[in-house]
């Protein structure tokens, strides 16, 4: 009774403890289960290096800053495809720099007090400063130390606002820390040393040649199908090449079967039809640019054109109609089209101008910096040279070491000799505008005090009214491909995904080792929340949905894992099959060789016997191991022709494409190298030019890093 009563006064307790165990257990398995932590949030966790984090929205920063770089200087729109390469290399350059600070950081690499102070204003100051624009001479270009002191003068006193100054100090920082760097690849270039003995062999190897004939038996002289390849051959072929099996990071492949939802001929008629009806209203339309931001899908305002600047169809029918002429519907890029020529008329050629650009983030917003391009508007008004304010007050720095003069461009924008192109903001404004005059423009870079200097020339342009309705499939055509998709989801197992495809009659494809950065896959551009679930998933696991890319609805399978590291036999099996498949064949093919110079003198003899001709070769360098005859370079046998002696059979040799015979006919060696050190120099030009990236690979190979991308990208 007395066991009874201690449980009846404590069974509340016991049972609270026992379902907190047990829901704490359940808490952790799936923390387990889904890579989380229980302690910390690690959703913001991009990466760890050598135990140093990287936080996703430090990297996001660096990202945008890139893509708008990227943006900037080659004037594309970011696809998926661009975004994963702008990743990919902000991704690299995020992990080089943590590495390449920590080594700093242990052999105690600093710049100190007089070396900073000598970087900047000393005699002599570092490169990145004496290439600032603002700090060059406006008539040579060249590096004008006077304006240096003028500017650190001024960022030094009350008049700089704190935007001036952070930004001086983070550019500052950045010429500190390269110089840590040049510090630490100079200890490393300092330590690479080239010997006579090396300097001499690559002076052989470039110049000594050699002369030989051969006899050669290809792999595909023996039909696939008479080889048997034995777990045997596999595994001595694996040994003997598991080096090259490193996978450098981990890889997923999947299948998938996709269910089209584009657009129908139903669809497609329909479109037409009401671009039909938009015909009769455009050509009575009185505000074609309001017509065309009310009915068309692409809203592009209406601005003058010169002849080049639309499709080569409608440019030539455009430029050759009267106002007012009508064109289509006509089928262009996707879209039914309708096209007006809105107006015409003949203006300048070309457009000469010169400007000063302020960021609206240094002055605190548009307002301000409008502000103070319409103060410097009347002091120039006034009589002050334009000259005098563009080295301290534009931000584009390109042009203000010339006075911030612009390339002349035409009403496109484009400029002249294919320099680039300004933004339509800035065309229009200065084509509008008389010569001479001074005007205050926004574009997307900031606010422009532009003065038009020259305006040249004649031309014809036009303005077309453009109204488009892209080609897009119903929802009545979505619902049925996406049922019939939903339909293969439901009647999936993991054993009857190929039965299935067959079944629907849709084709089974195959992603093969994407990577978890990948942001599309073959034929579908944006499929990132594809490769997500790809590694999510385990081996043999089916989607638990149907995803939608672009006009496909997608259900994939993932077939493999290839881990970073050595990969197994069985993941490369397949892969290396064709070279297993040539191994054995050299082996029958040594035997067939191996009869033949059994009681042969001659490479012909043996060339004869084995039902071939003997070539002959002359001139051959070891530096560039390629035989006339044959597809690729075969190292392997010209380096055993290099280590053979003349006149003398050799054993059989496999080479890439097949398995070889030869006998040297005799060398020629090149004049002795009696002055080394141009050779040295050579040599170890390639070894300095080369040691920024095999550092780097060496500090990566060597890092232990935890790459979370595939999952938070």
């Amino acid at each position: 009774m007395g066991i009874m009563g201690f449980l009846r006064e404590r069974m509340g307790k016991i049972l609270a403890i026992f379902i907190g165990v047990a829901l704490f257990a359940f808490i952790v398995s799936e923390v387990v289960r889904s890579g989380g932590s229980f302690f910390k949030d690690d959703r913001n966790e991009l990466a760890e290096v050598n135990g140093e984090k990287v936080q996703l929205d430090e990297f996001n920063k660096k990202l945008d800053q890139n893509t708008n770089q990227f943006r900037q200087q080659s004037g594309q729109s970011i696809s998926p495809q661009i975004l994963n390469y702008v990743q990919e290399t902000t991704w690299n350059q995020v992990i080089s720099e943590l590495l390449l600070n920590k080594e700093i950081e242990k052999l105690g690499l600093t710049v100190g007090d007089d070396e900073a102070a000598a970087m900047v204003t000393g005699n002599n100051p570092d490169q990145q400063i004496t290439r600032v624009p603002q700090f060059a001479d406006q008539q040579t270009g060249q590096f004008d130390k006077n304006k240096l002191n003028q500017y650190l003068s001024f960022i030094s006193s009350a008049k700089a606002d704190t935007a001036a100054k952070h930004q001086w100090g983070e550019f500052l920082k950045q010429v500190f820390e390269a110089k840590q760097k040049t510090k630490y690849m100079a200890i490393v270039t300092n330590g690479l040393y080239v010997n006579s003995l090396e300097a001499n062999d690559d002076y052989q190897a470039k110049n000594k040649l050699v002369s030989f004939k051969y006899a050669t038996l290809d792999y595909a002289s023996i039909p696939d199908a008479k080889v048997t390849l034995t777990d045997a051959d596999y595994s001595a072929y694996y040994d003997a090449h598991k080096a090259e099996f490193k996978n450098q990071q981990e890889t997923r492949s999947f299948d998938y079967v996709a269910f089209n939802g584009s657009p129908s001929k139903e669809d497609s008629a329909a479109i037409k039809a009401e671009v039909n009806k938009l015909v009769d209203s455009i050509k009575v339309s009185t505000n074609d640019s309001l017509f065309v931001q009310i009915n068309s899908e692409t809203k592009t305002p209406l601005v003058f054109q010169k002849k080049g600047a639309f499709e080569p169809k409608l440019d030539t029918l455009m430029f050759n109609a009267a106002k007012g002429f009508v064109y289509g519907p006509y089928v262009s890029n996707g879209s039914y089209k309708i096209a007006k020529l809105s107006d015409v008329k003949t203006t300048f050629d070309s457009v000469r101008t010169r400007h000063i650009l302020i960021n609206p983030q240094i002055e605190g917003g548009i307002e301000k910096a409008r502000a103070k391009a319409d103060s410097l508007k009347k002091l120039i008004e006034g009589g002050r040279p334009f000259t005098d304010f563009v080295a301290n007050f534009s931000t584009d720095k390109g042009s203000a070491v010339k006075g911030g003069e612009i390339p002349s461009f035409d009403v496109n924008g484009l400029m002249a000799g294919g320099q680039g192109q300004i933004t339509a903001e800035y065309a229009n404004a200065a084509f509008k505008a008389s010569k001479g005059s001074l005007i205050v423009v926004t574009s997307q870079f900031g606010v422009h005090l532009i003065q038009v200097e020259d305006q040249k020339g004649s031309v014809k342009v036009i303005k077309v009214a453009v109204v488009d309705k892209p080609i897009v499939a119903s929802s009545k055509t979505q619902t049925v491909a996406y049922s019939k998709a939903q339909g293969f989801l439901a009647a999936l197992t993991k054993d009857n995904f190929d039965d299935e495809a067959k079944k629907e009659g849709v084709k089974k494809l195959t992603a093969d080792d994407v990577a978890g950065t990948a942001s599309g896959l073959p034929g579908l551009d944006n499929a990132r929340e594809v490769v997500r679930w790809a590694f999510k998933a385990d081996k043999g696991d089916l989607a638990d949905k149907v995803f939608t890319v672009g006009d496909q609805y997608i259900i994939p399978r993932l077939t493999q894992i290839k881990p970073k590291g050595i990969l197994p036999l069985d993941v490369v099996k397949k892969q290396i099959e064709p070279a297993v498949r040539n191994e054995v064949k050299a082996k029958q093919l040594n035997e067939k060789f191996a009869a033949a110079l059994n009681g042969s003198s001659s490479i012909d003899q043996v060339a004869q016997k084995v039902g071939t001709k003997a070539v002959p070769v002359q001139n051959i360098v070891f530096a560039n191991p390629i035989i006339p005859g044959q597809a690729g370079a075969e190292y392997k046998v010209v380096g055993s022709i290099f280590g053979s002696q003349p006149n003398k059979l050799s054993k059989p040799v496999n080479g890439q494409q097949g398995v070889f015979v030869y006998i040297v006919d005799g060398f020629t060696n090149p004049a002795p190298l009696t002055n080394n050190l141009r050779q040295k120099q050579q040599i170890a030009q390639t070894l300095i030019q080369r040691a920024d990236g095999h550092v780097l690979d060496a500090l990566k190979d060597n890092a232990n890093v935890k790459d979370n991308r595939a999952k938070l990208l």
